[in-house]
């Protein structure tokens, strides 16, 4: 199932794990490069307060036509139910919802393009800011499913995949 407008968009699979396990490993922002497209590596700015709502971190992202990096901080820490942050503080909102599926757990990732996302294009970009907006959105529409199922493929293959969601 999916939701989408142009600024918006979220997908949902169930995994055979529990959701305390998905957590863990979505918010180990450390391993984002084994399941993002786009996020090759991300690195807490302070480890002390790795995970953490209000915590700072920067990703290293990268498409065949550039690279670059960007700073976020956790906005939801909730272990088990959600993690999400927001890039530049105010740009864009990406997290991951956990709710039991059967016997195991229905990940929701979801993507929100912010109105201090589009007034950033819109002054960064100019006439072009629509056209930046629309490559950003369809990243993420694609990216999305993507990332959903190789974090699927690495909980439900990994040792610890073992700890299915229990009734």
């Amino acid at each position: 199932m999916s939701e989408t407008s142009i600024r918006n968009h979220h997908e949902s699979l169930t995994v055979e794990a529990s959701a305390e396990t998905l957590y863990d490993l979505v918010s180990d922002i450390t391993r984002t490069g084994e399941w993002s497209p786009v996020c090759t590596s991300c690195w807490w700015d302070d480890d002390a307060e790795a995970g953490q709502v209000g915590a700072w971190f920067t990703g290293r992202n990268e498409l065949p036509d550039r690279t670059w990096e960007t700073r976020s901080t956790v906005v939801a820490a909730e272990r088990g139910r959600e993690f999400a942050w927001v890039v530049g503080g105010s740009y864009v909102r990406w997290g991951f919802t956990f709710a039991p599926a059967g016997t195991g757990t229905r990940i929701t990732e979801s993507w929100e393009f912010l109105s201090g996302g589009i007034a950033m294009f819109e002054e960064k970009f100019g006439d072009r800011a629509d056209v930046e907006i629309a490559d950003r959105t369809q990243q993420a529409l694609h990216g999305i499913p993507e990332t959903l199922a190789a974090i699927k493929q690495i909980a439900e293959s990994s040792t610890g995949a073992g700890d299915r969601a229990r009734s």
